[in-house]
């Protein structure tokens, strides 16, 4: 089929646009390759594709309205897997307008999209970062979600609104997926993982927030990608069970869902530091800090709806991941 990719220079759009070509698909991506992190590794990313027969490369910006409707006009997409966003809870503080252009009205082109060209199913990536103030673990797309704690996780909380509307409007078939701390190699420059390693490398001390008391759901890309895959391939229809009595925050009367993806399985923050030591043969010098504003403790991914519907499940061992990474990273920048 042909698969509409967006933020296809982003660390999980590229890994997914390669896995759709290998096997047959003809994906169109699109990326504006914005400078909130190094341009030339998206770059990178994007040669890995863009010679790729089955592969249509376009730079434009999701909020550039006539821009997207006109590539939607043109291409017909079967599916669209919708990956671009502003990212980042920490940016969302400093730069909140970023996620509004970006996140809600970029978001709002492609449902438009989708509705006036009869796409037959829209993925889309929304973040662990829904849960918020949320402390029941593991975190199930069955609990109710409305106390973000950052800008970034109120944008994908309205982004998982938004789509049901328009799932229930015109029946759109819709699936959103919170994704739970993805790493790996061709990774994101901002996140833990690269900081650590570049810091490490060059003999500088890394931050840790919350003292090391944080816990996260470490999901591999690649096991990402396969999720993703795999709901693509599954349409979302209507939950003949729903019940506006009892309102079931993962699906609906219209065809639409909610799943988690992550390892079901929280690593300590100072666990995967130091396995992330093990693989560089250094040790970091490790600067202590308080929790910052918009972050939570702790995440835990419920999987199991994920399970039940793909029959599939991440298992991918930090272990195992992290020296993946480390091995790409020192490919990578020749160190």
């Amino acid at each position: 089929m042909k698969v509409l990719v967006t933020g296809a220079a982003g660390f999980i759009g590229s890994a997914l646009s390669l896995r759709l070509l290998d096997r047959g698909d003809e994906v169109v991506g699109i990326d504006n390759l914005n400078d909130y992190y190094d341009i030339e590794l998206k770059k990178s990313r994007l040669a890995r594709t863009q010679d790729h027969p089955g592969y249509t490369d376009v730079c434009i910006d999701l909020e550039d309205r006539e821009g997207i409707a006109a590539l939607f006009s043109e291409h017909k997409p079967d599916s669209v897997v919708n990956l671009a966003a502003q990212a980042g809870v920490r940016y969302s503080i400093e730069n909140p307008l970023a996620y509004v252009d970006t996140n809600l009205l970029g978001f709002a082109n492609i449902l438009e999209g989708c509705r006036h060209n009869q796409v037959g199913h829209l993925v889309y990536a929304s973040s662990s970062s829904v849960y918020g103030s949320n402390t029941n673990m593991p975190f199930s797309v069955h609990d109710n979600v409305d106390h973000p704690v950052s800008l970034y996780a109120a944008s994908k909380k309205a982004n998982e609104l938004m789509a049901h509307t328009y799932s229930h409007l015109y029946r759109i078939p819709t699936t959103g997926l919170r994704f739970f701390t993805v790493y790996g190699p061709w990774g994101r420059p901002d996140m833990a993982l690269f900081k650590f390693t570049h810091n490490i490398l060059a003999g500088k001390p890394i931050d840790v927030f919350n003292h090391g008391n944080h816990r996260r759901d470490f999901t591999y890309i690649d096991d990402i990608v396969e999720g993703v895959i795999r709901v693509l391939d599954r349409i979302p229809g209507p939950n003949p069970e729903w019940s506006g009595d009892v309102p079931d925050s993962a699906t609906s009367t219209a065809p639409y869902q909610l799943y988690n993806i992550g390892n079901n399985n929280p690593v300590e923050l100072m666990r995967y530091i130091e396995v992330l030591e093990e693989c560089l043969g250094k040790k970091a010098e490790k600067n202590m800090l308080p929790l910052q504003p918009g972050d939570v403790p702790a995440t835990y991914a419920d999987i199991s709806d994920l399970v039940r519907d793909v029959n599939y499940k991440p298992d991918m061992s930090i272990e195992q991941g992290i020296a993946n990474f480390v091995d790409w990273y020192r490919g990578y920048y020749n160190i």
